[in-house]
């Protein structure tokens, strides 16, 4: 199945580069382009593209606002957006995730990262570049610690799925996460799959954000 991707980036020349490593591809495929956030926006609801490549900085509407407003809107559900960024340890990364960004990179990775990239928060895994530590994630997400026994939006939870949260907010896949609760993989994803249901999140990034935002986990330590 071929994955349809929106380019969104106010700079023609690196539109084309992505456009022809994107379309060099047998599973991937640029569907269009768009050069401000609010075109992205527009073409997302026209094109329906599996996901967007956004970069953070826009004009008209940036990347965080444009992320927004593809990640509210029900009928674009099944969209995923890469947020892409010049600055990794930039508040706007934060900002994008909170938005509903399912991962973010920086622009300076290699091609084939990129590619790995698209497929994997495609198909709706969290994606987060190496700068990407708990620390920076932390740093903007962390509320403070609500004090005894289990933040009330996590009670849905049961006790394993609430471990399997805190690890996923770790960057635990679902292959680390069976190994250390000594499940199989698909347990794994079974575990997180009904966590995103009852947390209505959208994807493995979100489970991140309400982590860190719910005071389960917190910045230098769960």
């Amino acid at each position: 199945m071929t994955i349809r991707v929106l380019l969104a980036d106010d700079q023609a020349l690196l539109r084309g580069t992505f456009r022809l490593l994107i379309d060099s591809t047998d599973d991937l495929e640029v569907v269009g382009e768009a050069g401000t956030g609010r075109q992205a926006v527009a073409m997302t609801r026209a094109l329906r593209p599996d996901l967007v490549l956004m970069d953070i900085r826009m004009p008209e509407l940036d990347g965080v606002a444009a992320t927004r407003e593809i990640t509210d809107d029900p009928v674009l559900a099944a969209v995923k957006v890469l947020v892409l960024t010049t600055f990794e340890n930039d508040e706007y990364v934060a900002e994008a995730l909170r938005a509903g960004a399912g991962g973010f990179l920086g622009k300076g990775i290699d091609p084939e990262e990129l590619l790995t990239a698209i497929r994997v928060v495609a198909a709706g895994d969290a994606l987060l570049s190496p700068a990407a530590t708990r620390a920076l994630i932390g740093r903007f997400l962390a509320q403070p610690a609500v004090p005894g026994g289990v933040p009330e939006r996590l009670s849905s939870l049961t006790a394993r799925e609430l471990e399997v949260v805190t690890l996923v907010a770790a960057g635990l896949s679902n292959d680390d996460i069976a190994g250390r609760l000594f499940i199989t993989p698909l347990t794994a994803k079974t575990h997180v799959n009904r966590a995103m249901a009852k947390l209505d999140a959208r994807d493995r990034a979100q489970l991140v954000v309400i982590a860190y935002q719910s005071g389960l986990v917190r910045a230098g330590g769960s």
